[in-house]
């Protein structure tokens, strides 16, 4: 699904760079930390939220913090293609809260989900008796998510910037 690319200027994407990595700054720092009044800074932001280029704020939770040790990728193949076992398989995980991402994808399979559950006997009965069994469901591949090597929330903000 192709979006129509928001046209950013240096300091659209200074606010973008700081907001990443501190989204709970108050107005006044933010302002502070991009070199900008603190009215202006404040107008940038909500248009940059209105636009879509920021979709929101949220507090990152440790999982293994909070009880979800077991953490998986999820490979779904469906029995058949086309429009309605396709709506019919998003609308079926859309209300398991240890599904928390959801692509469709190119490749092996036809879906990659991302999973968090508590125990590997929780995960396992995600898999056996909801997932498997989604009448469209064909094949599940799943892969345990052993070490976290790297983890960021921040996308690249480098190729919009203009060349110095």
């Amino acid at each position: 699904m192709m979006q129509t690319k928001t046209e950013l200027d240096e300091i659209d994407l200074r606010i973008l760079e700081v907001l990443q990595q501190e989204g709970r700054l108050s107005n006044r720092e933010l302002s502070e930390r991009v070199f900008l009044s603190a009215s202006q800074c404040l107008r940038r932001t909500k248009r940059l939220e209105q636009s879509g280029v920021i979709r929101g704020y949220a507090a990152l939770l440790n999982p293994g913090r909070i009880g979800l040790g077991v953490r998986a990728f999820v490979n779904v193949s469906l029995e058949k293609h086309g429009q309605d076992p396709a709506a019919a398989f998003s609308e079926a995980i859309q209300s398991w809260e240890e599904v928390l991402e959801c692509w469709a994808v190119t490749g092996e399979g036809d879906y990659l989900l991302r999973v968090a559950a508590p125990t590997l006997e929780e995960f396992s009965n995600l898999l056996m008796r909801r997932l498997l069994a989604l009448p469209m469901v064909a094949s599940v591949r799943s892969s345990l998510l052993l070490q976290e090597c790297k983890h960021t929330t921040a996308l690249p903000l480098g190729h919009l910037q203009s060349p110095r």
